[in-house]
């Protein structure tokens, strides 16, 4: 009896050993394989800069330029153009008074047909006109009138600048002339510089704006020279 009951509680403590150490070596599994993929907190790559952070290209320097002046600001060109225009033709009316003509280095009355041949030699053209004579100097954009005793009486100006003026503009400086007078195609407008100048200012039809001006000497003209 003794010997059965110790087989009989042996074989059994065998077959639960034998199914514990089964078990145990099944659950071991997965703790190794559970550690074996390594999960990696850190990013698979380093996400690129967005492309709207920095603009693609730098602003146009010429982009300040649109600030302009004030529409209401006068261009600085427009008035001294008008201001010179009135200052010189009120320039014309002080010089004639000394019967003088800008530009030109003599004066009716006081200089002679001699003065003016040794400075700029022979006139170009001479011609009579009533009973005086008149020289004629291209290059100098000048015409010289004498009377019989050779005294300078009138001096004419064709400076090319001259051609500008109109007569609205002589008179916004000199106002109203003092006399008018047509001859041909051409009007005169006469100012009194002095007892003895006048200052004219011939502007033909065809233009409308000043052909030449003339300083002209009224008391050595009598009956020498044709006004």
């Amino acid at each position: 009896m003794t010997i059965h009951y110790t087989k009989a509680f042996i074989y059994p403590a065998l077959l639960a050993g034998l199914l514990i150490s089964a078990g145990c070596s099944s659950t071991a599994k997965p703790e190794a394989s559970a550690t074996a993929p390594a999960v990696s907190t850190a990013p698979s790559a380093t996400p690129s800069a967005p492309a709207s952070v920095a603009p693609s290209t730098a602003p146009s320097p010429s982009a300040p330029a649109a600030a302009s002046a004030p529409s209401g600001t006068p261009a600085p060109a427009s008035t001294p153009a008008a201001s010179v225009s009135s200052a010189s033709i009120k320039a014309m009316l002080e010089l004639a008074k000394s019967g003088k003509v800008e530009g030109i280095a003599f004066a009716a009355q006081k200089n002679l047909t001699e003065d003016v041949e040794k400075a700029w030699g022979k006139a170009d053209t001479t011609e009579s006109a009533g009973s005086g004579i008149y020289a004629t100097y291209s290059k100098k954009h000048a015409a010289i009138g004498y009377n019989k005793g050779s005294q300078i009486i009138d001096i004419r100006s064709y400076d090319p600048k001259l051609k500008t003026i109109t007569l609205s503009q002589i008179e916004q400086a000199l106002g109203k002339p003092a006399d008018t007078k047509v001859n041909g195609s051409d009007t005169i407008y006469i100012y009194k510089a002095s007892d003895e100048f006048q200052l004219k200012f011939v502007i033909p039809q065809s233009t409308g704006k000043v052909d030449h001006i003339s300083v002209f000497d009224t008391i050595h003209s009598i009956n020498n020279m044709a006004g």
